[in-house]
């Protein structure tokens, strides 16, 4: 593991990261999702795609990589940018690959090649329950009561610093759609059937708003790829190499 430190808005940041493959010249840059890291995608893709050096990266927050901020999707994708430009790595000569939240992130960075693995991106309805917390949450806060706020909070939610919980509350309201459809490159998406974080239905429309993409649908649920890394080995090679 190495430790790159960049300077985004005035603030030193120190990103984890790891370069497997450092001889191979196509490079193919992992993005994990919320509350993942590097690891994760590692043990998933590690001794895959290997006609690629492989960068895998701690977002700010995660992982061994710091955050004292609060960041929204764009923040994020700046401060990648940044990194990658430390690394002279361009992200429209790289194929980039996002999952769950790393998707938007992905799709932001504008890479010549995009794959995204269940992402974020599409605002789908809140259940009653969700809603229910959010007015009485905000009711709370109305009563300068906001610290009581932490009550309506999941269990992992509850766990977050108080910036990566604002942080997690802008990211999770944002509608990518847009940019989804702006992106003229190559795309290859995969979704577990089953996924309940990021329902198929957002895929399906993800694939339609990305006029040159395919999706591919495998059993499983939000972390489906652990399982089904094999696969999506073979239908990116046969694609993109």
């Amino acid at each position: 593991m190495a430790i790159k430190s960049i300077v985004y808005e005035g603030t030193k940041l120190d990103l984890a990261y790891e370069i497997l493959n450092k001889d191979k010249k196509k490079d193919l840059i992992f993005l994990h999702g919320w509350g993942a890291n590097k690891e994760l995608m590692q043990k998933a893709f590690g001794t895959k795609l290997g006609d690629f050096r492989h960068i895998y990266l701690d977002l700010s927050g995660f992982g061994k990589s710091q955050n004292p901020l609060v960041l929204d999707t764009y923040a994020y994708a700046k401060i990648i940018s940044l990194f990658l430009d430390e690394l002279k790595i361009y992200p429209k000569k790289s194929t980039i690959l996002g999952h769950s939240f790393g998707g938007k992130i992905a799709v932001l960075l504008n890479p010549k090649n995009l794959i995204l693995l269940s992402s974020a991106g599409i605002l789908e309805p809140k259940s009653c329950k969700t809603k229910a917390k959010i007015i009485l949450a905000k009711a709370f806060k109305l009563l300068g009561l906001a610290s009581f706020t932490r009550l309506f909070r999941s269990e992992d939610v509850a766990k977050m610093s108080e910036n990566m919980y604002n942080t997690f509350k802008l990211v999770v309201n944002e509608d990518f759609s847009m940019h989804f459809k702006q992106f003229l490159g190559r795309a290859l998406i995969f979704w577990g059937k089953d996924d309940t974080a990021t329902s198929l239905k957002s895929g399906e429309k993800i694939s339609k708003l990305i006029a040159n993409s395919t999706l591919t649908v495998y059993e499983g649920g939000h972390f489906f790829f652990l399982e089904k890394a094999s696969n999506i080995e073979k239908v990116i090679k046969n694609d993109l190499l």
